[in-house]
């Protein structure tokens, strides 16, 4: 397996580190694997709980995959009871294994080194989906001040600027704004969750949108209840069609 190769890791950055750090898989400890390959190597991709790329069949609204012969579109369970103010969703990745891992060291612990790895599933997955339509911008999820501060960086605004890179669409990190400092979504319920953020969010600026097609973009996607408050703002302010995507889709 030909592991992605994203332009975030030059070579001469790759070069420096490597002087500095051993060119060591940061999963395993085991085997070989660059800054430019993501810090994990072929090993671990290709390991039982590795890397599971979504395919058909899945949810046509949420991108919630599933299992079995299913040849017809349909929605999930979760989409039918919820107001969903996006048109749909979908992921790269299973948010399980060493994906999960990943994720939760480069936003919990500034493992930064992993970024390359996560900007790779994007431009196999997300980047063809988006060049083969006409989008106008790409919106990270925003986090409180309060919370960027303590992390130091906004994980969903750092690889949605990769993805704007690949893709050629726009990142736009001005117009949306976290009003609320939110509990965190991970031990909630799907109505705890939605209750949770329904007032998080605002338009930083009177900008209109009017016949925009946005692309909201978050590192991980459950219940879609964080990027439905998202979107619903856009709409409010005129966005004619609003997607999302995400690196990881939880199941």
């Amino acid at each position: 397996m030909s592991l992605p190769v994203h332009p975030v890791a030059k070579s001469w950055l790759d070069a420096g580190l490597n002087f500095f750090y051993p060119p060591v898989c940061q999963l395993c400890g085991l085997n070989r694997a660059s800054l430019v390959e993501g810090c994990v190597c072929s090993s671990c991709w290709s390991r039982e709980g590795g890397v599971r790329f979504i395919n058909p069949p899945y949810c046509d609204r949420c991108g919630l995959p599933y299992e079995g012969d299913i040849t017809t579109a349909f929605e999930c369970g979760n989409c039918r009871e919820m107001e969903l103010h996006f048109r749909q969703a979908r992921s790269a990745v299973v948010a399980a294994g060493v994906v999960l891992e990943v994720i939760h060291r480069y936003k919990y612990q500034r493992a930064l080194w992993f970024e390359p790895f996560l900007a790779g599933l994007l431009d196999r997955r997300a980047a063809p989906e988006l060049r083969r339509q006409d989008w106008d911008m790409i919106i990270p999820v925003p986090l409180h001040p309060l919370k960027k501060r303590e992390r130091e960086f906004n994980q969903a605004e750092r690889l949605g600027r990769c993805l704007a890179r690949t893709t050629g669409i726009p990142l736009n990190v001005d117009l949306l704004k976290r009003v609320e400092p939110t509990r965190t979504q991970t031990l909630l319920t799907r109505t705890e969750r939605a209750a949770n953020v329904r007032h998080a969010f605002a338009m930083q600026t009177k900008e209109s949108l009017t016949g925009k097609r946005v692309v909201i973009f978050d590192d991980v996607l459950t219940t879609g209840a964080t990027t439905s408050a998202c979107a619903r703002i856009l709409r409010q302010a005129g966005a004619a069609d609003v997607c999302v995507w995400s690196v990881a889709r939880g199941v």
